[in-house]
C-alpha cells in the first residue's frame, strides 16, 4: 500500500515498522506515542515525542494526560529545567504529576527547597490533594533542609489524611525528625507503628548512629536481630556504631556476623567494607583495617579516604603518603576528604615541607578550592613547626574567619614554644570572642603561659575569671572495653566494682616507676601552685592510668590494652604509659582527642610529637 504524502509529516522517531492498515486498528496514536516513549533514552528524542504529543493530541484527554505523566516522568530524571517547563504547560496536574515533579526537587542536589515550596503550590491549587506517595518525598528535602517547622506541619497533614499507618512514610518520619536531632519524637514514631519492617529498624538505628548514639542503636540492634535477620544497611549502621564505641570486641563480631550470617555479597560490598576499614582504624587496629583494605575487590575514593586517614591518625604518616600516591597510581581521583587526610599526616610528624607541598597540590593540580579544615592543617603544621608568624599570616590571608579550633592550635603552639605572653593573650582573646570560653581549656593554657613566666597573679587572676564565670575545666574521662563491656573511669574514681584491686595495682607501677628512677612531670598538672606531693598523687590517678590498671588486671596473653581518651594525653600520662609498656612488656594503644598512640618497648609511635 502506498502512503499519501503529508505535507507537515510527524518526527522521524515516531514513525512505525508496519505500515498496514489492521495494524491502525488496534494500535492508535496515543499507544505509538507511548511505544516511542518507552523506547526513549536520550532527552532530544523525548523533545521530539514532547513536540508531536503538542501537535496532535487533545490537552484534556485522559490518555494525553497520561502521555504527559510517561514525558515528565522521564524529563524530571534528566533534565529537571525542562521537567518544570513541561509542567507548566499542563493545565490540571495530577496528583502523579505533582509527585514527580516534587521527588526530582527532592533528589536534586541544590533544589530541595522547590520541592517543599511545589508542595505548598500544590495545597493552594487545592485541585488535587496529596497521596501516601507525597509525603516520603517531601519529608526527604525537609530532612536534608533541617526544616523542622515544615516537616511538622507535613506530618500534622498526613495524619488528617488518614497515612499515619504507613510503614515507608513512617521510616521517612524517623529518618527527617533523626536529621532535625529530634530523637525523642523519632523513637516515638518508632514505637507507635503498627507494624515494623527491617526497613524501619534500619531507619531508627542509622538515626541514632547518626546523632552518636552508639549504645542506643547497639541495643535496638539486639532487639532488631531476634525478629529480622539485619540487612547489609544494617550492618552498615552497626559498625559505625562499634568505630563511635572504639568497641573492638563488638566491630570484630560484628564483622564475623557478616561473613557468616548477612547476604552473600555483604563481604564484597564497597560501602560495608569501608565501614569495617573505618571501624578499626577507629578502634585501634590498624592492622584489621589494612587487611580488610587490602582484600576489597573494588575501591572508591571513600575506600582510600579511610585508610589515609586511619595511617594518619595512628601516626604513620610515611604510609599515609604512601596510600595517597598509590590512590593516584590507582586512578582514583582525591576529594577533599582525601587532602585532609594527607594534610593530618604531616601535621603528626611535623613535615611542614610537605605540607605545604600537599597544600599546593590540592589547589593547583587538583583544582580543590581549600576549606576551614584544610586551613587549619597548615596553620597548626607551621605553628608547631615553630613557624607561628607565617601561621599567623596565613591565618590573615584566609578567605573566611578563623574558627575556633585554629585559634586554640596557635595557643597550644605558644604555650609548647615559650611564645611571648602577649601573642598568646592574643590567641586567648579571640578564642573568648568566638564563644570557645564556654569549657575551660583556654583558661588552663592561658594560665599555662603565665606560669611558664612566672606571673603567679596572672595564674590567679585566670583561676577566679573561670570561677566568677561559672566555667570548669572539662573532666578527662576514659574507657576500655572488657569482653564487650565498657569500663568508664574519671580521675580519683573510686566507683568502679574493682576499685580495690585497681588502686593496688597503682601502688605496684608506682613502686616500679620509683625503681627505675621516674620523675614526674608537673608542667601539666592542673594547679601549677600546689605542694608536689598533692600534684604527683593528681597525676597518679588521672583517669587513663585507672583504665590502664583495670586492662592490666583482665590482660589476655598477646592481646593490647585499648584505652580511648576524650581529652589530650598530658605530658607526664605519655611518659608514665611507655614505661609501663616496657616494665610489663604489653602494647598500650591510646586514642585521645587528637590521635592513636601505640605504646611498646618503652617507647610511643608519635615519637613525643603530638
Amino acid at each position: 500500500m502506498i502512503l499519501a504524502i503529508n505535507p507537515n509529516p510527524p518526527p522521524r522517531v515516531l514513525r512505525t515498522r508496519n505500515n498496514s492498515s489492521s495494524y491502525g486498528d488496534s494500535f492508535n496514536h496515543h499507544d505509538l506515542l507511548l511505544l516511542h516513549l518507552n523506547e526513549c533514552n536520550e532527552i532530544s528524542k523525548l523533545k521530539e515525542i514532547h513536540a508531536q504529543t503538542l501537535r496532535s493530541t487533545l490537552p484534556n484527554d485522559p490518555n494525553t494526560l497520561f502521555i504527559y505523566s510517561r514525558i515528565l516522568h522521564f524529563a524530571s530524571s534528566n533534565d529537571l529545567d525542562y521537567a518544570c517547563r513541561v509542567f507548566d504547560e499542563i493545565e490540571n496536574p495530577n496528583c502523579f504529576m505533582w509527585n514527580t515533579l516534587i521527588r526530582a526537587f527532592a533528589k536534586s542536589s541544590d533544589c530541595k527547597e522547590r520541592g517543599i515550596l511545589l508542595y505548598k503550590k500544590m495545597l493552594v491549587q487545592g485541585t488535587f490533594l496529596p497521596d501516601k506517595y507525597t509525603f516520603p518525598f517531601l519529608l526527604k528535602a525537609c530532612a536534608y533542609l533541617t526544616a523542622l517547622f515544615e516537616g511538622k506541619q507535613a506530618h500534622a497533614q498526613l495524619l488528617k489524611l488518614g497515612f499515619g499507618s504507613d510503614a515507608y512514610i513512617n521510616n521517612s518520619l524517623i529518618h527527617f525528625y533523626a536529621s532535625c536531632d529530634c530523637l525523642a519524637v523519632a523513637r516515638n514514631v518508632f514505637e507507635k507503628m503498627p507494624e515494623r519492617s527491617v526497613v524501619s529498624w534500619n531507619a531508627m538505628i542509622d538515626a541514632f548512629v547518626q546523632l552518636d548514639e552508639f549504645e542506643t542503636a547497639m541495643q535496638l540492634f539486639r532487639e532488631m536481630k531476634n525478629l529480622f535477620k539485619p540487612d547489609n544497611y544494617t550492618m552498615q549502621s552497626i559498625v559505625s556504631a562499634c568505630a563511635g564505641l572504639g568497641a573492638f570486641s563488638l566491630g570484630a563480631w560484628s564483622h564475623a556476623y557478616i561473613l557468616r550470617k548477612c547476604v552473600p555479597d555483604a563481604s564484597t560490598n564497597v560501602q560495608i567494607n569501608n565501614s569495617l576499614v573505618d571501624m578499626y582504624c577507629k578502634c585501634g587496629s590498624l592492622e584489621m583495617a589494612k587487611q580488610v583494605f587490602d582484600r576489597m575487590p573494588s575501591r572508591d575514593v571513600n575506600s582510600w579516604n579511610s585508610m589515609i586517614l586511619g595511617f594518619s591518625n595512628h601516626g604513620k604518616a610515611e604510609a599515609a603518603l604512601e596510600c595517597f600516591e598509590c590512590m593516584r597510581g590507582a586512578g582514583t581521583t582525591p576529594n577533599s576528604v582525601t587532602f585532609v587526610g594527607v594534610l593530618s599526616a604531616c601535621d603528626h610528624k611535623g613535615m611542614v615541607s610537605k605540607g605545604r607541598k600537599y597544600f599546593d597540590m590540592m589547589i593547583t593540580e587538583y583544582k580543590i578550592e581549600p576549606r576551614l579544615e584544610h586551613y587549619g592543617c597548615l596553620v597548626d603544621i607551621l605553628a608547631r613547626g615553630s613557624l607561628i608568624n607565617e601561621a599567623l599570616d596565613l591565618v590573615s590571608s584566609m578567605p573566611m574567619k578563623p574558627d575556633v579550633v585554629i585559634w586554640r592550635s596557635l595557643l597550644d603552639a605558644c604555650c609548647k614554644k615559650n611564645a611571648d605572653v602577649e601573642l598568646s593573650e592574643e590567641m586567648a582573646r579571640q578564642i573568648l570572642e568566638l564563644g570557645g570560653g564556654a569549657y575551660g581549656g583556654v583558661y588552663v593554657l592561658l594560665s599555662r603561659v603565665y606560669a611558664s613566666a612566672s606571673r603567679w597573679d596572672d595564674v590567679g587572676l585566670v583561676r577566679k575569671l573561670m570561677t566568677d564565670n561559672g566555667v570548669s575545666k572539662e573532666p578527662g574521662c576514659s574507657w576500655i572495653e572488657i569482653d564487650g563491656t565498657k569500663h568508664e573511669f574519671f580521675a580519683g574514681d573510686t566507683s568502679h566494682s574493682q576499685a580495690g584491686e585497681i588502686y593496688r595495682v597503682l601502688d605496684v607501677i608506682g613502686d616500679r616507676l620509683e625503681s627505675i628512677g621516674y620523675a614526674p612531670d608537673y608542667s601539666q598538672a592542673p594547679m601549677v601552685d600546689e605542694v608536689n606531693d598533692r600534684k604527683k598523687q593528681s597525676l597518679r590517678v588521672h583517669s587513663e592510668r585507672l583504665a590502664i590498671a583495670l586492662g592490666l588486671l583482665h590482660l589476655k596473653p598477646g592481646m593490647p590494652i585499648r584505652i580511648f581518651k576524650n581529652l589530650r594525653v598530658c605530658n607526664d600520662c605519655h611518659q608514665v604509659t611507655k614505661l609501663i609498656s616496657k616494665i610489663f612488656n604489653v602494647e598500650i594503644i591510646v586514642r585521645d582527642r587528637i590521635r592513636f598512640h601505640h605504646f611498646k618497648d618503652g617507647s610511643c609511635s608519635c615519637m613525643d610529637y603530638w
